[in-house]
């Protein structure tokens, strides 16, 4: 891409709040249902049919936003925002416009060369309902509207324009979607729909210059996709201005299929909405108790999580954003790493043999049969020597199949590592009969073959011997 241009963008990210019902009606918000089952007057829009908030709404937004470090204000106002889309049946979308329930906030998405936290200002979050939606690929050459989506709870999340590459951008959009899981105030799928980006592209000679006109890309929902439709804009903006053209102010599309970024339409401004106050709803009114109930509500969220795994466990920057991810890792990680005793071990066997078990399995960590206390016993055999990296192994594929404690497995099986010189000379003795022209080269001075020889030793044992004592002993024997 150009070096020539800064690049600028801002993210809109539109977040399904994790109710059972709708903001304004008592329609059920469950995904997948037939199309239009989910819909009465109100969120039909019919003639009569007033709209009631949703108390539950209210507080998973609060939560988002005191997450997110924004200051809830104590009073806040539902608008109409009026437009014509097929599957808004109202004619207008009730949000919220020039008093929004939160502004100023922040992201950090990384640490900057200097070593200063990389920080991206959030704007605002305001509330507002779904639409439904349009599918264009169910019927041949006819769309159809489903309005099961129309009048789920949203919050809008806008961050400033502060994003200077794709990579952030699409960083930015990982650690947001962290942040609402962490809260549980969205299940944030967006495979589903439940958590969808806008992105806002401009670009100017240098970062002294007044912005440019920017394009929105709408609808993205995946993190790849976020990335690929920056550096195609931003690519296309260049080619524009380089050329003599102008920018027009436009909505756009992606196509992941074509990799290609397109118009949509002209884009509009506040003033094309003609915003005016929601009549059918009272100002959003809460008071500092309500809002300090939230706050305490609230987990330990990424950054400080992030902070605390550093710090406590001695952990790197890789280690620690691969078990924070997911609470349910971390979570499973902190078990783990207080029944064995060993942070460091723990963080390595979730990341290796537990994380891989999990995904060949298609069960959760929670379903897991190799339980924290089980796997945490299982490092202390290893870490105390008592049973060998190998057949630590071997005993984890054993426990996902049987119950029982790891140390009674380890004395069926053989397991126990074994450390008697008789025994483990019994098994070098069988290892150079068998091997007799790699056993002749070793004791002629062939010291390479040393670690050939351990591991025929360990695979004859089973596992069970302690390869530092068979390193000695074959030691002994080199000529």
């Amino acid at each position: 891409m150009s070096t020539n241009w800064e690049l600028v963008i801002g993210l809109e990210v539109h977040c399904q709040l994790k109710t059972r019902s709708k903001i304004f009606c008592g329609c059920a918000t469950s995904f997948g249902e037939a199309p239009n089952t989910n819909t009465c007057p109100v969120c039909l829009g019919l003639p009569g049919a007033l709209p009631v908030l949703n108390a539950e709404a209210v507080q998973l937004a609060t939560r988002a936003s005191l997450a997110l470090g924004c200051t809830v204000h104590d009073a806040s106002v539902f608008a109409r925002k009026n437009y014509f889309y097929p599957d808004l049946p109202k004619g207008y979308q009730i949000s919220q416009f020039d008093r929004p329930l939160a502004t100023e906030g922040a992201v950090v998405i990384g640490v900057q060369a200097d070593g200063t936290p990389r920080v991206i200002r959030v704007h605002r979050v305001h509330m507002e309902e779904d639409a439904g939606k349009s599918v264009h690929d169910r019927f041949r050459d006819v769309s159809a509207i489903d309005l099961n989506r129309a009048g789920t709870p949203l919050v809008e999340i806008v961050s400033e324009p502060d994003i200077r590459t794709g990579a952030e951008a699409g960083a930015y959009a990982r650690r947001m979607k962290q942040i609402l899981e962490y809260a549980d105030v969205s299940d944030a799928n967006m495979e589903e729909g439940s958590l969808r980006v806008d992105v806002n592209i401009s670009i100017r000679p240098s970062s002294t210059s007044p912005f440019g006109t920017k394009t929105e890309i709408k609808n993205l929902n995946s993190f790849s996709a976020i990335e690929r439709a920056v550096e195609i804009e931003f690519a296309r903006q260049v080619r524009v201005l380089e050329s003599g053209g102008t920018i027009e102010q436009q909505t756009m599309l992606y196509d992941d299929k074509r990799n290609e970024v397109r118009p949509a339409r002209s884009k509009e401004g506040s003033h094309d909405y003609r915003y005016f106050p929601e009549p059918d709803l009272p100002p959003l009114r809460l008071n500092a108790e309500y809002i300090d109930r939230q706050r305490a509500a609230l987990p330990e969220l990424p950054e400080a999580k992030r902070r605390r795994f550093a710090a406590d466990y001695a952990l790197g920057e890789v280690e620690v954003e691969q078990l924070i991810v997911e609470q349910a890792l971390a979570a499973h990680f902190e078990a783990v790493a207080r029944a064995s005793g060993d942070a460091r071990r723990a963080a390595n066997w979730m990341l290796g043999t537990v994380l891989a078990s999990v995904n060949a399995s298609g069960r959760s960590l929670a379903e897991h049969p190799v339980t924290a206390e089980r796997l945490g016993a299982l490092i202390k055999l290893e870490a105390g020597g008592e049973v060998s990296n190998t057949a630590a192994r071997q005993l984890f594929t054993m426990m996902e199949q049987e119950a029982g404690e790891p140390l009674d497995l380890a004395k069926r099986e053989g397991l126990l590592q074994v450390r008697d010189d008789s025994a483990l000379v019994g098994w070098i003795d069988e290892v150079f009969a068998e091997n007799p022209a790699e056993a002749a080269r070793f004791a002629g001075g062939e010291k390479k073959l040393q670690g050939v020889l351990v591991g025929l030793v360990m695979k004859k044992s089973k596992g069970s011997a302690d390869p530092k004592k068979v390193n000695q002993l074959l030691g002994a024997r080199a000529g």
